[in-house]
């Protein structure tokens, strides 16, 4: 049986169920790489104020994707995030402080870089003279 290469990214002709399966750590990031290209979706939702703001965006195929402000000098509290966490530095300077058995590390984020944070023990800070953006899923 040869398939027919016409019916790609159809539905099933013949009525099977067709299977959707949540989009995979890789695709995630992807994504935020490509939202973050287009700032004309979001940034006018971007909110200089002096507490950290986040914003709730658009669900890309059921993932909670959100907008961070952080204002100069802030700092997280440290907290376990148990998920694994897709983020990118749109501007600014932020540093992630990740807390192990085997010591503390800081690590700046790099701008434009898509990031994958997995569980762990961590916080983040603002060391920078400017506010920080960030996209997150």
């Amino acid at each position: 049986m040869v398939p027919d290469l016409t019916m790609r990214g159809q539905d099933d002709p013949h009525g099977r169920t067709i299977i959707t399966h949540p989009p995979t750590i890789g695709q995630v990031a992807a994504r935020i790489h490509d939202l973050a290209a287009r700032p004309g979706s979001w940034w006018r939702l971007v909110d200089f104020d002096a507490v950290l703001v986040t914003i709730q965006l658009d669900e890309v195929d059921g993932v909670r994707v959100w907008l961070a402000t952080w204002p100069p000098g802030y700092r997280t509290t440290v907290h376990v995030h148990g998920k694994t966490q897709v983020s990118t530095l749109i501007a600014g300077e932020l540093a992630e402080v990740a807390i192990a058995p085997d010591g503390v590390t800081e690590r700046p984020l790099r701008a434009n870089r898509v990031r994958v944070h997995g569980p762990r023990t961590h916080a983040f800070t603002n060391p920078g003279p400017a506010y920080a953006v960030t996209l997150h899923a």
